[in-house]
Formats: C-alpha cells, sequence, structure tokens
C-alpha cells in the first residue's frame, strides 16, 4: 500500500500499477520531503516527476504545496494509475503527460521548473540517464532543486555541464542524488 504521506491528502492511500513500477517507499518519500520542504523547494513550486509511476511523488509534491505538477510517464497502465490518483486525491494543478520523458523534453521549454523528480527504472543505463538530465537542464529555473532516485548499487549520474551535484543520501537499498542548475545556466 503507498499513500501520500502529508499535506492535504496525507494519509491518503494511492493506486499502484499491477506490474513495472516501483514506487518510492513512504520513508524514502517523507526524508525527501522533508528536506525539500525545510529548503522552501516544494509550496508554489513548478514540479515535473519524470517516470512518474503511481504519481506518488509528484502526488506528494502537490499535497504539499506545488503550484503546478506535471506527471511523465510512458507506460500506458501507469498513465491511466497517474489520472486515476490525481482524480481521486481531488488536488489542483496536476496533470499527466502520457508520453516517453526525452519527447516531453526535448519540446521547446515554457514556463521554468523549480522541482524536478526523476525516479527512472532502475533498468536505464548510464548513458541513458546522461542525455535525460541533459534534455532536462534547459527547462530548470536558476534556484531549481533536481532529485535523482537511483539503486544504491548503481554509479553517480554523469552531470551534464548544466548541473552541479550538491548532495547525496542513502537510504537502504535506495540512493537520492540531488543537484542544482551550474549558476548562468538556467533561465530565471
Amino acid at each position: 500500500m503507498t499513500r501520500i504521506v502529508a499535506g492535504a491528502a496525507g494519509g491518503r492511500t494511492i493506486a499502484v500499477p499491477p506490474r513495472g513500477t516501483r514506487p518510492t517507499s513512504d520513508r524514502v518519500r517523507e526524508a525527501l520531503f522533508s528536506r525539500l520542504d525545510h529548503a522552501g523547494a516544494v509550496d508554489g513550486a513548478r514540479v515535473l516527476d519524470l517516470y512518474a509511476g503511481s504519481g506518488a511523488l509528484g502526488l506528494e509534491a502537490a499535497s504539499r504545496g506545488a503550484r503546478e505538477v506535471v506527471l511523465v510517464e510512458s507506460g500506458r497502465a501507469a498513465a491511466q494509475v497517474c489520472r486515476r490518483n490525481a482524480a481521486t486525491l481531488g488536488l489542483s494543478g496536476v496533470r499527466v503527460a502520457p508520453e516517453p520523458v526525452l519527447t516531453h523534453l526535448r519540446r521547446p521549454p515554457g514556463e521554468a521548473v523549480d522541482l524536478a523528480l526523476l525516479d527512472p527504472p532502475y533498468d536505464l543505463d548510464e548513458p541513458g540517464l546522461a542525455a535525460v538530465l541533459d534534455a532536462l537542464t534547459p527547462h530548470l529555473a536558476r534556484h531549481a532543486v533536481v532529485v535523482v532516485e537511483r539503486s544504491s548499487r548503481t554509479a553517480e549520474p554523469t552531470w551534464p555541464d548544466g548541473l552541479v551535484r550538491t548532495d547525496e543520501r542513502r537510504y537502504g537499498e535506495t540512493l537520492l542524488w540531488f543537484a542544482e542548475p551550474r549558476a548562468g545556466t538556467a533561465p530565471s
């Protein structure tokens, strides 16, 4: 069972796709969002949840006051679960983009993103992840926070020139990498 940890929808459960996803544990989401809330990175933010799965990360951000959340998920069944979860929770400003992450990111940037949450499949190789991070960079606000969730058995992501790693946190088998735009590379 997966639940929203805190905020307007705190304590409510959400559905998880029957297969093909690996939802972030409640414990890891709680630790992640405690840190993000403390840094003022969620309330009023424009959020991208890439490889959304059930939408748990993006919906947690919406529950905690994010202004706009886009759940990007290419799996048809998972995208449908994201839509149902968003509708069931009744959180405003949430939309689902049912397409591959790179397709979404290769469009011209719109309003800058304040928080990007990436929980790619563990089998996404490092060159694939590097391509996604590179494509993400032009979409980021100057003060943006990027969080990449990976298995603790994988190497550090290859950060593009526009991003700099700021921290990492380990929670059992889960490793969270934090990054931000390098000074002078983000639009606003």
